[in-house]
């Protein structure tokens, strides 16, 4: 028979002690419950590591106000990510203090690293920054210009990969493409759009290699809308146009043209005029769509050999 006071000793609900000196003989004593453990710990608060290198965003493209508003937003996603984390931007046709160049960036960051390992005694501090390319897909030229500002700026300075291909890419597009009323914004809800594409046209720069990698998210994006998705060069003569007559003999009838582009590398006009020459509307660029910022976050981790959250990493959580 239990005791009236409460639950047996034993319980779930208490921890047995021994008696202190004046107790009751036979009541337990309450105990601070041990810190939980296994799979529903909640976990520590990640941050960034003391002395990490910086993250150093380099954009590319003529400066403006447009650009710098979205590599800081960008910029504030990985920071909000991983707190702590030094966070800076450095353009690649930058070179005045509103715009200060990838070079410059690379520089101070470079100079502030040595000072710190001199004070606390380091004599191999390791690399100052961790260069992330502002960029959807490889561009070989842009890749050469970004690798060129690291060697002139005397740092000892990592370069991660593009963004993509990767599959929250395809997300990206999707919305982007269902924003203007290009697509579905649900595949699972059946809901029709009356101006929805039957055929996407995906539109990238670089080269070959950019639209070979951009077709590997095309792929993705194909599977998420049940449309056929077809990379082409927005910097290559008539390639959107060929790639449009592509679709249509196929059977596809109302085109879209998706930019498989974070926005800056892109000329001015240079998206109107593809999606005149394909005669269909286009969607925005992918611009600091949330991946965007967690998948710069993601490539600066793995360099620098920090594990994230699977949130933070820009995976779906199922």
């Amino acid at each position: 028979m239990s005791s009236p006071t409460g639950p047996a000793p034993g319980s779930p609900h208490f921890d047995a002690a021994p008696p202190s000196p004046g107790a009751a003989p036979g009541l337990p004593v309450r105990m601070p419950r041990a810190r939980q453990s296994g799979r529903h710990r909640r976990p520590e608060p990640l941050a960034a590591p003391e002395g990490a290198p910086a993250l150093v965003l380099a954009v590319p493209g003529t400066p403006t106000s447009a650009s710098r508003s979205l590599a800081e937003e960008v910029s504030s996603i990985a920071r909000s990510e991983l707190p702590g984390l030094d966070a800076r931007i450095g353009y690649l046709d930058g070179g005045d203090d509103e715009f200060p160049s990838l070079e410059a960036v690379l520089a101070h960051a470079a100079a502030e690293h040595k000072a710190r390992a001199e004070a606390a005694g380091q004599s191999d501090p390791g690399p100052a920054a961790v260069v992330v390319p502002l960029l959807a897909g490889p561009d070989s030229a842009l890749l050469r210009r970004i690798r060129q500002a690291i060697m002139n700026s005397g740092s000892a300075a990592e370069l991660t990969d593009v963004l993509g291909p990767h599959p929250l890419l395809a997300e990206a597009l999707h919305v982007r493409l269902s924003e203007a009323g290009l697509a579905r914004a649900d595949r699972a809800r059946l809901f029709t759009v009356a101006t929805a594409a039957d055929g996407i046209i995906l539109a990238t720069v670089g080269g070959d290699e950019a639209v070979q990698a951009a077709g590997i998210t095309g792929m993705l994006l194909s599977a998420r809308l049940a449309v056929p998705v077809l990379a082409a060069a927005l910097d290559e003569e008539g390639a959107i146009s060929r790639t449009a007559e592509q679709l249509r003999g196929s059977g596809s009838q109302q085109l879209a043209l998706a930019p498989y582009l974070i926005g800056p590398e892109i000329a001015d006009g240079l998206l109107g005029a593809a999606a005149a020459e394909a005669g269909c509307a286009s969607a925005e660029a992918l611009g600091a769509y949330g991946t965007v910022g967690r998948l710069v976050l993601s490539n600066y981790a793995a360099s620098v050999g920090i594990t994230l959250p699977t949130q933070a990493q820009g995976v779906p959580v199922r």
